[in-house]
């Protein structure tokens, strides 16, 4: 389906919106784990996770929690994991984007090492191919996921049982503060994807419509017995890897290169080309910044987990 402009506008603010909130109890002291930036990638979370279906799959990563939010996580419950509330969707276990799973909602907990979270994407897939389900699973990763024995491990499974999976690559210019020069002796991740036996494209990860009509031909692609596809997002983070990181080490000069890209102020001037009404926008920006404000005011006044309820769900 085509994109909604209002729609997607709407769920990229709410994205910057809560994680500025989420930043925000960390610098002061309120949350209880740690805190990772999504500033610059609103638009490659928030476009492919508009392409799915209620039934697909999706194991986003520390940096998609646009994709928390389309899947049906509210600004509550992800507020309520981060302050280690019992609203959370780990109950209190955790308090950062790991482990932010709910199989109800179709949604894989994050794995915290990338990619980690590939091959449980893969699984999955290949299940539904096994069950013929027309259903499909969608990950994200990052330039430096794309360098282990596990990504190539992974895609080759894919490729090897046609499995209806679609991976996300976030090239965001650094692995934590590594730059992809210095841990690719290849930056070309899609040359590489395809050498592995997937189709592969590459996108511009700050243009959510782009990523969208990637995204959603590879859904197609999957859902029809086409196997898995790569889609490389070139996008930068804005912020360090996680609140307590400096980013001394990114060079001014392309910061500002990425600022002026910025996928919100993109999206609105795009929007503006075309005549969608400024008016409605800043409603919208009203209104999430209300619903964020109380959805913060709620998780604060949500319960601490009960300590005897520790060891419930423990595996082993």
């Amino acid at each position: 389906m085509d994109l909604d402009p209002l729609v997607t506008y709407r769920w990229m603010r709410l994205t910057r919106t809560l994680d500025d909130a989420i930043r925000t109890l960390w610098l002061t002291g309120q949350g209880v784990g740690g805190a990772v930036d999504q500033r610059g990638h609103e638009a490659v979370s928030v476009g492919p996770a508009l392409c799915l279906e209620p039934d697909d799959v999706v194991a986003p990563m520390h940096r998609d929690l646009g994709a928390y939010l389309v899947r049906g996580m509210t600004p509550h419950e992800l507020l309520a994991h981060q302050l280690g509330r019992a609203d959370g969707p780990s109950r209190g276990r955790d308090a950062n984007i790991h482990g932010c799973g709910d199989l109800d909602r179709n949604i894989i907990g994050f794995v915290s090492h990338l990619p980690q979270s590939l091959p449980v994407a893969v699984g999955a897939a290949m299940a539904f191919r096994l069950r013929r389900e027309p259903r499909v699973a969608m990950t994200w990763t990052g330039d430096g996921g794309s360098i282990t024995g596990l990504y190539a491990e992974s895609l080759n499974l894919a490729a090897l049982d046609n499995a209806p999976v679609v991976i996300v690559v976030e090239n965001n210019q650094y692995a934590y503060s590594t730059p992809v020069g210095r841990h690719s002796a290849n930056p070309d991740i899609a040359a590489r994807s395809r050498a592995l036996g997937v189709h592969s494209v590459d996108v511009d990860g700050n243009d959510v419509e782009a990523l969208h009509q990637a995204s959603r031909a590879a859904v197609n692609r999957a859902r029809n017995g086409g196997g898995p596809t790569v889609i490389v997002a070139e996008t930068m983070r804005m912020l360090g890897h996680a609140v307590h990181d400096g980013f001394e080490y990114v060079p001014d000069e392309l910061l500002e290169h990425w600022h002026e890209r910025d996928p919100l102020a993109t999206f609105e001037r795009r929007l503006d080309q075309r005549g969608v009404d400024v008016d409605a926008r800043r409603t919208i920006d009203r209104e999430v910044a209300a619903e964020v404000e109380a959805a913060l005011t709620s998780a604060k006044a949500s319960p601490w987990p009960d300590p005897a309820t520790v060891t419930d769900g423990v595996w082993a």
